[in-house]
């Protein structure tokens, strides 16, 4: 069972709901395989306060977040509440300056997972090869690898380099996706990551057959066509919950 606060904080109803959608989308994560020892993170703006995110408690693994012990902290990085645990540098100094300069990047999360950090890592990243890819051709930046993220100097070339787009390969590093909610950028994540285990799984047999730019145009086009109502990623990460609350329900307290 997840570690947690005795207590739930006294906060908004607003942001008790955050709190438990984005504790969800931690343990989600884990389930799927996503987590990286106590490294890595989801971040979520807390609604109504522009300048504040919630973001993993440092020391604690993937499966032992829960909404109580997420830490809230502003984009200056002072913590906003009475949470013991600290926050990761690394984690701190990546999202706050997309959570500042974006406002319309609500949700942002960084995994090192082995398929994402392997196509980060190859020449030409991600390569229309497959259904999953096509999603994402013309719509991926890149930034190369300065070492961790640590130096706040950094964010003006991650800004820089990511531009119009919200998702980014970091070279040598790892995935990174943002959204306007919890479920968009999970379902981002999802199909980002099942492009590079694809990717590897084909280059690993030969060579690869390239997907024209015109069929991905007509993909790109029609994919809204199957999607659910509800927004992007709801029903998924709906689907997602479920399944997570009939192994434990933990991640609510």
């Amino acid at each position: 069972m997840a570690t947690a606060l005795q207590d739930r904080p006294r906060v908004s109803d607003a942001e008790w709901e955050a709190r438990q959608q984005l504790a969800a989308c931690y343990r989600v994560f884990d389930m799927l395989g996503w987590s990286e020892m106590i490294y890595n993170h989801i971040t979520l703006k807390v609604p109504g306060e522009d300048s504040a995110f919630l973001i993993n408690p440092f020391g604690l693994h993937f499966s032992e977040v829960c909404a109580s012990n997420l830490v809230k902290i502003d984009i200056d990085g002072n913590k906003l509440d009475d949470n013991p645990y600290p926050v990761n540098l690394a984690g701190f100094t990546q999202h706050s300056v997309f959570h500042r300069h974006l406002p319309d990047a609500h949700c942002i999360a960084h995994t090192h997972t082995t398929a994402g950090m392997a196509v980060s890592a190859l020449e030409g990243g991600l390569q229309p090869i497959n259904f999953y890819a096509c999603n994402f051709v013309g719509q991926i930046a890149y930034h190369d690898f300065e070492g961790v993220t640590v130096r706040a100097e950094e964010g003006e070339r991650l800004i820089e380099h990511l531009g119009g787009k919200r998702v980014m390969f970091l070279k040598n590093h790892g995935i990174l996706v943002m959204g306007r909610s919890v479920p968009e950028t999970f379902m981002m994540h999802w199909a980002l990551q099942r492009a590079c285990e694809i990717q590897m799984a084909t280059l690993s047999m030969g060579a690869p057959i390239l997907v024209s730019d015109e069929v991905v145009a007509i993909h790109q086009r029609d994919i809204s066509k199957v999607q659910l109502p509800g927004g992007p990623g709801a029903p998924d990460f709906a689907a997602m919950v479920r399944l997570l609350d009939r192994k434990d329900t933990s991640w609510r307290n």
